[in-house]
């Protein structure tokens, strides 16, 4: 399984803003240099994180600044705000109910299926963009 990199982009965009925001006009630019993408593909995070009210936008080149303190964005915040499926798995649409295992498929792993989810979930509520930033400070 593999999740799209949205995710990541959303984080470290995250992270650049928290980190430079004070120092510098944090435009799409700016974070498609450090992100090493298109700035187009930076507009649209900073659309969906706008959206979910994780950041502010200026107009123009006015640049992007977080809408709320690190302490507040976790992981799942940002998880939610660009990743379009709610749910991690996929069952596939029809299994056969004329066989035993596509008749009890959903009973054997539907229970499982969101107790993992809900783990994941779980850990990444845990995890703040604040404590994200001070592990790339220590690292630096």
């Amino acid at each position: 399984m593999q999740f799209s990199s949205r995710f990541t982009i959303a984080t470290h965009t995250l992270l650049c803003i928290a980190m430079f925001q004070e120092e510098y006009k944090v435009t799409s630019n700016f974070l498609a240099g450090s992100i090493n993408v298109n700035p187009v593909v930076i507009r649209n995070i900073l659309g969906q994180l706008s959206a979910s009210e994780l950041v502010e936008i200026k107009a123009g080149v006015g640049g992007a600044y977080l809408a709320k303190s690190p302490d507040e964005i976790t992981l799942l915040d940002i998880f939610k705000a660009v990743e379009k499926e709610e749910s991690l798995f996929h069952f596939h649409e029809n299994p056969n109910p004329e066989c035993p295992i596509g008749r009890t498929i959903h009973t054997v792993l539907d229970n499982k299926i969101d107790t993992i989810q809900s783990a994941m979930e779980n850990k990444m509520a845990e995890t703040t963009l604040s404590q994200l930033l001070e592990g790339a400070k220590k690292n630096m």
